[in-house]
């Protein structure tokens, strides 16, 4: 029988280790900054990838998030769903710091579609 755990499970482990450094440096703060903190820096820094990741086990229970991280889960962007080929690009883009996406007149080159 084997012990080694799946390449899934090794990523998920990875997040989990991930969350909870962060929410214990934030534990160091004033209380009154905890809790946002925490989400803004996951909000900032994590890809929309790593928070669909961090929903997906969230929505399982998240056993082994600390209790700031579970509190900080209200505050975090949940990406959407995948919704295949491509469509990561878009929403993505409308995820990332300040985008508004095709919508909004963005394209994913960065050169306005009325210029190019």
């Amino acid at each position: 029988m084997s012990h080694e755990k799946s390449p899934e499970q090794l990523v998920l482990d990875k997040l989990i280790r991930m969350a909870n450094q962060i929410a214990t440096f934030f534990m160091s703060q004033p209380e009154n900054v905890r809790v946002e903190g925490v989400a803004t820096h996951i909000n900032k820094f994590w890809e929309p990838r790593m928070r669909r990741q961090f929903f997906e086990h969230l929505d399982k229970g998240g056993a082994g998030f600390l209790p700031l991280v579970i509190e900080a889960s209200a505050l975090i962007h949940r990406p959407q769903a995948k919704a295949g080929p491509g469509a990561a690009l878009v929403r993505d883009m409308k995820d990332a710091s300040g985008g508004k996406g095709p919508e909004a007149g963005e394209t994913l080159s960065g050169v306005p579609e009325s210029a190019a």
